[in-house]
């Protein structure tokens, strides 16, 4: 089947790295469907892939509530033909000393990015083996989903649970001609870093810019990584040359975290 009969759903499509992997998938052929908290800029997303004559339809949704999971990927089958490829992009980040980290703060990092890419795990399998056909998943894990790193304990922790969910999924569901992989980016130059920027500088006392300049400067490539990089990682778990390739947690970092 050609990649223009194909069907991707991005959760977190509005903004950052979700923004860029809807319009690459776009670019490569695929019909998408966009999942998004925030309606306005999910709406942008969707005026610039139609403007460049691509098929899709969005959808406002909570991922960390299961039934909206399913409902989204129901509405996607609906509106565009098909189910084929499942990207659980949607995440929150959080900064907080491990002494500090309180059950509302645990409560919700774990909500997010665990529960959600599990829901969406379930929710995308499910519809592949209804639909009678092969399918991929390709979950938003982390550099910090290899180390933990400090002040990022409890996101640390998510993202090293995303890698296990991919580990598990990929096994459980390869029978099935599923492929379960993830992502792992390093220092993005999204609003999310931002705001991990900003909170450092409260907790550090660090100006501004600091902590993500130090980041940087870390990175052997000698640069921060952008929305794009990552998404030319994600079109090629999306698409047919990863069809040997399951279970895996792929950095691309620029050069921070080797393994």
């Amino acid at each position: 089947m050609a990649l223009e009969n194909k069907v991707a759903l991005v959760t977190g499509a509005g903004q950052g790295i979700g923004r860029g992997i809807a319009l690459r998938l776009a670019r490569d052929g695929f019909k998408l469907a966009l999942v998004d908290l925030k309606p306005e800029p999910l709406q942008q997303v969707a005026a610039e892939i139609m403007a460049a004559g691509g098929q899709v339809t969005s959808l406002e949704a909570d991922i960390s509530d299961r039934d909206q999971v399913y409902a989204a990927i129901d509405h996607a089958e609906a509106q565009l033909g098909g189910f084929d490829v499942m990207v659980n992009n949607a995440g929150i980040a959080q900064v907080q000393p491990i002494a500090e980290v309180t059950p509302e703060e645990i409560d919700k990092v774990m909500k997010i990015n665990v529960q959600g890419t599990l829901w969406g795990i379930q929710a995308a399998a499910a519809k592949f083996i209804q639909r009678g056909h092969k399918g991929k998943i390709v979950n938003a894990c982390s550099i910090a989903g290899h180390d933990g790193f400090a002040m990022l304990g409890a996101y640390s922790a998510s993202k090293f649970a995303v890698r296990a969910l991919t580990q598990a999924a990929a096994k459980e569901y390869a029978s099935r001609g599923i492929t379960v992989n993830a992502y792992c980016p390093g220092i993005v130059g999204t609003g999310m870093w931002e705001e991990i920027d900003a909170r450092f500088a409260e907790l550090t006392g660090a100006p501004k810019g600091e902590t993500f300049r130090k980041y940087v400067d870390g990175i052997a490539l000698g640069r921060a990584e952008t929305p794009d990089d990552v998404a030319s990682l994600v079109s090629y778990l999306a698409g047919p040359d990863s069809d040997y390739v399951t279970g895996q947690s792929i950095l691309i970092d620029g050069g921070i975290v080797y393994r």
